[in-house]
Parts: C-alpha cells; sequence; structure tokens
C-alpha cells in the first residue's frame, strides 16, 4: 500500500509517517517508481508506534522498544533492558512531574503573598481604584 493509505487506515498524517520512516521506526520498500510501499504489518506498527508515544516515550526508545512489541496494545515481550528504559522514562516523568509541582507551589505563594498586599483602596486586577473627586 502507498503513503496516503497508510495514513488513511491509521489516521497518521502522511508527514508523520515520514518522520517515522526517518526515525527508523516504519521501512517501506521503493517501488520502482521510488514510492514508498508498506505492507498491511505497517498498519499494526503504526498503531503500536502510536500508543508508545502516548506513554511518553521517545522516537528512540521506541526504536529499542518496538521490536519487543506484539499486538496493537502493544503487549511488550520482555526483550533485554526493556525494563530498564521503561523505568528510566518513568523516573524522568516523576522528576518532570516534581518540578511542575515545585513551580505551581511557588506561584501560589507568590498569588497569596500579592493578594495579601491589595489593600481595599485598590482592586486585585493592580489597578489604582478610583477616588471620588474632592466635593
Amino acid at each position: 500500500m502507498l503513503i496516503g493509505e497508510l495514513s488513511r487506515r491509521t489516521g497518521v498524517h502522511t508527514h508523520q509517517l515520514r518522520y517515522y520512516e526517518t526515525q527508523g521506526l516504519l521501512e517501506p520498500a521503493r517501488g520502482a517508481n521510488g514510492y514508498r510501499e508498506y505492507t498491511d504489518d505497517a498498519v499494526l506498527t503504526v498503531t503500536q508506534i502510536r500508543r508508545l508515544l502516548e506513554a511518553g516515550l521517545s522516537t528512540q526508545e521506541i526504536a529499542f522498544l518496538l521490536p519487543c512489541a506484539t499486538g496493537a496494545t502493544p503487549d511488550l515481550e520482555p526483550c533485554p533492558e526493556l525494563l530498564d528504559t521503561l523505568r528510566a522514562r518513568l523516573r524522568g516523568l516523576d522528576e518532570h512531574v516534581d518540578t511542575l509541582n515545585r513551580s505551581r507551589q511557588t506561584l501560589h505563594e507568590f498569588i497569596d503573598a500579592t493578594e495579601r498586599r491589595v489593600s481595599p483602596y485598590h482592586p486585585a486586577s493592580g489597578s489604582p481604584a478610583r477616588q471620588p473627586a474632592p466635593a
């Protein structure tokens, strides 16, 4: 099948399929006319790639794990270093979540401190309240 059909069958844009090829995740044959030709197995491979991307894995990590993938879910066979790669990625995500939580807490502290400084004559918007004109 040509790239357009693979795109229709998987719901993945052709430019993404080409990117997967450059990353070594898809290996189409080339017809005499130079067009990419995919086997029916490519549909399953693209489905696996998409699911692994949803898990937050990079294309480099997926290239390493893809030979261990079976089925559309995909199920991962216990290949060498598989768990080490997945655990390393999870550690990285946990560290990122921790950083985001610290940033969130710091922003809350700035907001709270700023709101405590707002006087009744100055609305929370930060602009001075209009004072009545002298009579």
